[in-house]
């Protein structure tokens, strides 16, 4: 494939890629199409084809690919780690954000826990390849999405409320309360959450901590699975937390670190979430000019027709310049990251996660177009792909709500 042929693959990023599109093929693609026809709470059964996709991608290490060697990662560059990502997003939206949520907790806990956290949480997910340890990322709340992004720069935070999650300390424990929404990605399955709640003294969104909860813990409780338009091979729903008491050092990171730490944790998703959203729009590209080759209509392949050569051609250009600006982001966004000096500036992780989802979005309407009434069809996978790209402008936080934060950053930070 030539795709990447302007980052300059060396032969082992090229035999990394190679190995990864393979199971994105053969294992998670098909996968994806099972998952996204099931009732959701079929989806989450022991039986579920969900718990073969998470083996497979764990017998690859790669829940383990945020990480820096010296933290039990597998020792990837950047364009490595983007590279496993855009191959991910092309195979399934939803089960490659499900092993990037898996990833969330256990990865801070590896970067900022202490040593009795990693010898009891991280060293048994590092090596896991069984799905025993499934990670999720709790943010959403009820009364609580998108302006969670918006909580560390907007001035009026205050005015948005208090959060629906609060934890207070009790003696050398914490103890949880309250509830977190449906659409928190893999928590029907999951066994630990990576935990944003507000301090129960904190006046705003602003003052909170992030904990790792593990979820078999007394007083948790999960809500039915819920039926979602898009991403439905990573399955959603809510938590509960009645009571539910960590002791003091599954709290990582506590107000004033907090907003630093969750700024930055962003960052790091935003990349992420920008190469799966290239993964997707190549994806559907793919699909359509293949489509585009073969469909005989007006006497001939409509490749042949100009308007159908514009839409391949834009659709191209869409990708391959998402591509290296994402690719750009991360490096710098990793380098920052491992460096731990909490100063990358989250204009351009936004930016990376904004741009690539529009583009995503643009690339699969046209796609679509192209196919015609068949891509109405969930004959096709063009369907499916186009419910993927809708969900992905609200998912991990809307393309509106994630542009005022890059905008803040830019008035405030801009020189």
């Amino acid at each position: 494939m030539e795709y990447l042929d302007l980052e300059r693959l060396s032969d082992e990023d090229e035999l990394l890629r190679r190995n990864v599109h393979r199971l994105a093929e053969e294992v998670l693609r098909p996968i994806s199409i099972k998952l996204d026809r099931m009732s959701p709470r079929d989806r989450i059964r022991p039986n579920s084809p969900i718990f073969e996709a998470i083996r497979e991608m764990k017998k690859l290490g790669l829940h383990r690919i945020h990480l820096p060697r010296d933290r039990g990662g597998v020792g990837l560059t950047n364009l490595q780690r983007y590279t496993i990502d855009e191959e991910l997003g092309w195979g399934s939206l939803g089960l490659a954000t499900l092993i990037g949520v898996d990833a969330i907790p256990f990865t801070v806990a590896a970067m900022f826990g202490s040593e009795r956290v990693r010898e009891e949480l991280v060293k048994p997910w590092l090596e896991d390849v069984e799905g025993r340890y499934i990670g999720c990322w709790g943010v959403t709340e009820p009364e609580h999405g998108s302006d969670y992004i918006l909580a560390f720069r907007d001035k009026d935070v205050e005015s948005f409320g208090r959060g629906n999650v609060v934890i207070e300390r009790d003696g050398d424990e914490w103890v949880i309360y309250g509830q977190k929404s449906a659409w928190v990605s893999a928590a029907p399955i999951c066994t630990h959450m990576g935990l944003h709640a507000q301090l129960k003294d904190g006046k705003s969104l602003r003052e909170g901590a992030f904990v790792i909860v593990p979820l078999n813990k007394p007083g948790v409780r999960k809500g039915e699975p819920v039926d979602m338009l898009g991403n439905r091979d990573c399955p959603q729903g809510p938590v509960f937390f009645d009571g539910v008491r960590v002791p003091e050092d599954y709290v990582i990171a506590l107000s004033p670190f907090y907003e630093v730490f969750s700024d930055q944790l962003l960052n790091i998703t935003s990349v992420n979430m920008g190469a799966f959203s290239v993964g997707l729009a190549r994806a559907a590209f793919e699909e359509a000019l293949n489509y585009a080759k073969t469909r005989v209509q007006g006497g001939r392949p409509i490749i042949e027709h100009k308007n159908i050569k514009l839409k391949i051609y834009e659709m191209f250009e869409k990708i391959v310049t998402a591509r290296h600006y994402v690719v750009k982001a991360m490096d710098y966004t990793y380098n920052k990251f491992f460096q731990l000096s909490f100063d990358a500036a989250p204009r351009y992780a936004r930016t990376a996660q904004i741009y690539a989802k529009k583009i995503a979005f643009e690339v699969v309407n046209n796609a679509l177009q192209i196919f015609g009434a068949y891509g109405l069809s969930s004959e096709f996978i063009i369907e499916k792909l186009f419910r993927d790209a809708r969900a992905l402008l609200i998912e991990d936080g809307t393309v509106e709500a994630l542009s005022l934060d890059a905008a803040d950053d830019v008035i405030q930070n801009y020189k």
